[in-house]
């Protein structure tokens, strides 16, 4: 990852896209760059249609629940 942001959400009522989203819509704004790629919990992930939009989803236990590592990859 070139550049990364470490983003927190916990809100029961989203799902997992929409949390990704919101995280996106910061990086973008802050980075002036949309984001590619997000790594997140694999107790996050519940089916394989999480992660769409254009954002590479992978999973990695060093990122705790409820927390997003997102930004572009190298």
């Amino acid at each position: 990852m070139v550049t990364g942001m470490l983003w927190f959400d916990n809100d029961p009522k989203s799902d997992l896209n929409s949390k990704i989203l919101r995280a996106v819509d910061f990086y973008q704004k802050k980075y002036g760059t949309r984001p590619d790629l997000c790594f997140v919990h694999p107790t996050m992930i519940k089916t394989d249609r999480d992660g769409r939009n254009g954002i590479e989803i992978r999973t990695n236990t060093r990122v705790l629940p409820h927390h997003f590592w997102i930004g572009k990859n190298a």
